[in-house]
């Protein structure tokens, strides 16, 4: 069975014959013929599990280098050299609500030597407020494997004066329309939070565009912004160097490079979008499943080694490695309550 996201279902191996005439084989000679044909697919180069990859995989990003998942998938080729027997080789496309790397994973060939790191945004939140969206969410890619979620935090910067959410949540009600808060662009699943907690407290957050989380985090550091919500590994060393406060973080318990900084849930803030920030692994529709197969066996590999999970704990993502076929059910359904929320928070479309 292919996997095939949302597409067709295309047979791995096709032979053409030219000419007006052909020789009918039958008896033992076609049986023969059809035992080498048989032989020469599972064995053939371009798409064998045992033979795949022969050369480096490129691996396309819709993130600047430095953020977190960029730093967490150069981790993860330099791990998996030893198995695969060839490296990744990162190609960063930032641009706001990350269309430019999903568009290029999209459009990249389909043998097994693109894949791709996409996120709710380019998937599930895209789709429904990008009306010229150069790519099809559901035809042009397969999904591999759903890496992780992040432990997404409420991030300040360092001369605000708040110490704490509910402090935030004071001034922010009295100074309707003074704060402002880094956004990854209009629609977007930060910006979709501020909309939430304009609602939530009762105010007016101005929303100031940037291309990434590292940009964001850089605005925090210099003060050009004055909070935001995302991944709480993008500022981790500014965290430490109190360039940055944090003031609350995701997941269903404070985390241990974070002891002392309270969850979203114990300040009031569960609920707030997106769900489950997610990040997975793809390729362009059309892979071969044995390439699919694979790679999934080693990302799952990868990341429920002990080292590996214990080191990406300490980057601030909770593990969520499965199949190709769970994966897909989960972002059907993470499309569709990204639907609700565009609906419910009348996002414009763009």
């Amino acid at each position: 069975m292919m996997l095939r996201w949302g597409g067709e279902e295309a047979a791995p191996f096709r032979t053409d014959i030219g000419g007006k005439t052909m020789t009918r084989v039958t008896g033992g000679a076609a049986a023969l013929l059809a035992a080498s044909i048989a032989a020469t697919a599972i064995v053939s180069p371009a798409w064998g599990q045992q033979s795949y990859p022969t050369k480096p995989i490129r691996v396309v990003l819709p993130i600047p280098p430095g953020a977190g998942v960029d730093i967490i998938l150069r981790k993860a080729g330099e791990a998996l050299l030893p198995r695969l027997g060839q490296g990744f080789v990162v190609e960063n496309k930032a641009s706001a609500n990350m269309v430019t790397g999903a568009d290029a994973c999209s459009k990249a060939m389909p043998d097994g030597y693109t894949i791709c790191g996409l996120s709710a945004l380019s998937l599930s939140y895209n789709p429904h407020t990008i009306s010229k969206l150069p790519y099809d969410a559901d035809k042009d890619f397969t999904p591999v494997v759903n890496m992780f979620y992040l432990l997404e935090g409420i991030l300040a910067k360092a001369a605000l004066p708040a110490n704490s959410v509910k402090e935030l949540q004071t001034f922010a009600q009295k100074n309707p329309g003074k704060l402002n808060y880094g956004t990854l662009g209009p629609g977007s699943t930060t910006d979709i939070s501020r909309l939430w907690l304009e609602e939530k407290w009762n105010t007016r957050i101005a929303g100031i565009p940037y291309k990434g989380g590292p940009a964001i985090v850089q605005a925090l550091a210099a003060g050009e912004v004055d909070f935001a919500r995302i991944g709480a590994y993008n500022a981790l060393g500014l965290i430490k160097s109190g360039k940055v406060k944090i003031l609350a973080v995701g997941g269903s318990k404070r985390p241990k490079v974070m002891p002392k900084v309270p969850t979203l849930q114990e300040v009031g803030l569960d609920g707030i979008p997106p769900d489950r920030a997610w990040w997975g692994v793809f390729v362009p529709a059309g892979t071969s499943e044995a390439v699919v197969k694979r790679l999934n066996s080693e990302f799952v590999r990868l990341f429920r080694q002990r080292d590996f999970a214990d080191w990406l704990e300490s980057q601030l993502v909770e593990i969520a490695v499965g199949t190709p076929d769970e994966f897909a059910a989960f972002i059907r359904k993470d499309r569709e309550y990204a639907r609700r929320l565009v609906v419910k928070y009348k996002v414009p479309v763009q």
